[in-house]
Parts: structure tokens; sequence; C-alpha cells
């Protein structure tokens, strides 16, 4: 089966800055290998959309979108010490969103697809840009999606090792959407108790670094099992953060690349569609392997 990849040249040229770890060379490093030899039969290339103001407004409020743009308009802002816009941040945002809306109506069509893109989103709340995030691209996806006929219940799976606070704030008070979050705690941001549960839609698995990956693995599988139980979604969104492997300077989990692609293999015995929504990961000579793994078993 082909595997769509969504794209923009824009998030190349957002740059927060020298020496920041959300840099464009892990996603250049991502695309690099998603055009390796071994992948050239199964990826197709898509060119994202700019998200307009009505799809942002899904998981955002105006007030958030509009002081975004007014940012935009100024040449850029430090929105927080980590997230810097420059001049081509917005709409480097834009087609982010874009591409994992994209990316997501393209699995509901029954191709499953990837977005490749940067800036990240899960840390992006409904009214705050942070932790390197200006829009939540998967939380955008989700509304989406469900705007879709037939489209009645959404599974976001996080493995990011940062809890996705974002999209838990967004998310948490609808019964549609289930999120489920491997992290690393304690860690950035601080949020992704267990106990936080949302209406019964958030399934938090918060862990200590330096565990073996089995038992990352066994853990986060538990919990997808447990959201799932008696509750079938239409479409899976993974918010596909690759620095839960050995090595991310920001980390201590031990998850090599095989991982991820152990996972999607077992929860497409779900039955759901699925697209993958790029967020972390800050070695860029490592996540072009994980990235390469997901789309593999994704196709």
């Amino acid at each position: 089966m082909s595997l769509h990849v969504f794209w923009h040249p824009s998030s190349l040229e957002h740059d927060p800055g020298p020496g920041h770890p959300e840099s464009t060379a892990r996603l250049a490093a991502v695309l690099d290998e998603l055009r390796m030899p071994h992948l050239v039969k199964t990826v197709v290339w898509r060119e994202s959309e700019s998200a307009e103001t009505g799809v942002l407004l899904r998981g955002h409020t105006y007030e958030h979108v509009v002081a975004l743009r007014a940012a935009h308009a100024q040449g850029g802002a430090f929105i927080d010490p980590d997230t810097r816009m420059n001049a081509s941040t917005w709409p480097a945002a834009l087609h982010a969103a874009g591409a994992a809306v994209g990316a997501a109506l393209t699995a509901l069509d029954g191709t499953p697809a990837f977005a490749a893109i940067r800036p990240p989103g899960h840390h992006a709340t409904r009214s705050r840009a942070m932790g390197f995030c200006f829009l939540n691209n998967v939380a955008i996806a989700a509304y989406a999606a469900l705007e879709r006929d037939g489209v009645a219940r959404v599974l976001i799976v996080d493995w990011d090792v940062h809890h996705g606070n974002g999209t838990q704030d967004i998310v948490e008070r609808d019964e549609r959407i289930r999120y489920v979050s491997l992290h690393q705690w304690p860690l950035y941001p601080g949020t992704g108790r267990e106990a936080e549960r949302g209406v019964g839609n958030i399934f938090n698995v918060p862990q200590p670094p330096g565990l073996p990956r089995r038992h990352y693995q066994a853990v986060l599988q538990a919990a997808v099992d447990r959201a799932t139980d008696g509750w079938t979604p239409d479409l899976i969104l993974i918010s596909a953060g690759f620095d839960a492997m050995a090595g991310d300077p920001l980390a201590g989990f031990t998850l090599e690349p095989e991982d991820y692609a152990w996972w999607v293999e077992r929860w497409k015995t779900i039955g759901a569609p699925m697209a993958a929504v790029l967020e972390g990961g800050y070695v860029p000579h490592r996540i072009r392997y994980a990235a390469a793994a997901t789309v593999a078993a994704l196709a």
C-alpha cells in the first residue's frame, strides 16, 4: 500500500534561533530518509495547503489566532524563552496544520498518511503558544475529521516523551475524542498525571526515565487497550514525537525506531484508518530512522 506524506517548504524556513533543539535539521533529516530508495515505491508526496481561519478555530480561540497573526505582522516575537516566531513561522504553522488535516482526511479516504512538519503542535493549548508549538496540529486534524459523515470517534495516541498538555487542554471535555499519552515524569511541561481524566477520555501514562524499552511498549499498549475497550474509533491519529528514543538530549527514555513500528502494527488490529503527525525528537540522525519505521509500518 502507498502512503501519502504531507509537507511544505515553509516548514524548513521557521527558525527559532541559533542552537535551538527544534531546528530545521530535524525535518530535513526526516525528509531525506523518506526519499531513500527503499521507500520510493511507498511514499506519495503531497504539498500541504495553508489552513484557513475556520480550520484553526476548531481547536483554538479567536484571540489566540489574532495574537499570532499580530506577532507575524511585526516580523516575529518571543512567545516565551523556548518559543520564538521569526518572519516565516506563521506560514509554516499554517501549512503544518493544513498538513495534519490533509493527513487525517486522506486516512479516512483509505490511504494512510504522515504529516512531516514543523513547528510541532502538541503543547499549544486552546489559547496559548508554548513549548516550541504555536498551533495544535493533531487536535485541529481531529476536529476536521469529526466533521466528516460517519466519523464520530477519534483516538489520539501521543508517544512524544513530553506530555501533550495542549492536546489534553483542547479535547478533555469532548467525549468524541480519546487521548492517550505516554510521557516521562517528571518533565516539561509538568502535566499529565494519571488522575487527569477529563470526562473519562484522557489516559495518561507518566513513567520514569531509564526503564527497558519493553516496559514502555507494554504500558502504552495497555493504555490504548483500555481506551478502546468497548469504544472503537473511526480514526487513529498519532502525535509522533521521536524524543523518547535513547540518546535524546531532552529526556531519558530508551526506545528504538523499531518500537514505533511495533505499536503501529498492533494498532492496525483496531481496524481504524491511521495517520501520524510529526512532533518532537531532537537528534536528526536518529529521528530519521524512527520516522521511516513509522511510515513503513503505516503503509
